[in-house]
């Protein structure tokens, strides 16, 4: 798979995950459900939920500046994916639209402010996001870096970081939402 293909099969994926809809195009009322998702999983940390909602609306303002090409209000897959590679994972926009709903959802699930997810906690996070617990699971052994047990908060933004912006096949942060050879 070539590095266009590899970020593009991510991006996909991640498409059919926004697409609360069904309808094959993202608009800003999948981006408030994909929101509504993280919120359950902040579990009523208001300061979690609240930047969870505040980053998913970034992210929709990015995709619709830099990928409702059309102008229609929506984004298709095409845009979705030409935006995500272009403009969503530049630096300028990655830590405010992506790395920040990752910290809060780590802030969120670490109720015990230990700094790290458990497997329970981490699959226990994806299945409330929609991610099959075959697949989160698997997750969880690529995601655990050290073997320790436990995914730390660095090794979760490592593997956000790689999931987005890495087109290493073999990534471990590829697993985030399961192997890439098969959707949410």
């Amino acid at each position: 798979m070539t590095t266009s293909a590899v970020k593009s099969r991510k991006f996909s994926i991640l498409f059919d995950w926004f697409d609360q809809g069904k309808d094959g195009q993202l608009t800003q009322d999948d981006l408030l459900a994909m929101a509504g998702l993280f919120a359950m999983v902040a579990d009523n940390d208001p300061a979690s939920t609240a930047a969870m909602r505040d980053a998913f609306e970034q992210w929709w303002q990015l995709l619709l500046k830099h990928g409702d090409t059309d102008g229609d209000g929506q984004v298709s897959r095409a845009e979705f994916i030409a935006a995500m590679e272009a403009n969503v994972t530049s630096p300028e926009h990655f830590s405010g639209a992506i790395l920040a709903i990752a910290d809060a959802t780590m802030q969120a699930l670490d109720t015990d402010g230990d700094g790290v997810l458990s497997r329970d906690e981490y699959v226990g996070m994806a299945g409330r996001l929609g991610v099959s617990p075959v697949n989160s699971a698997a997750g969880f052994e690529k995601l655990d870096r050290d073997g320790d047990g436990v995914i730390s908060h660095e090794e979760y933004r490592q593997a956000i970081s790689e999931f987005y912006l890495s087109a290493d096949l073999d990534a471990p942060g590829n697993w985030l939402l399961g192997p890439l050879d098969r959707s949410v």
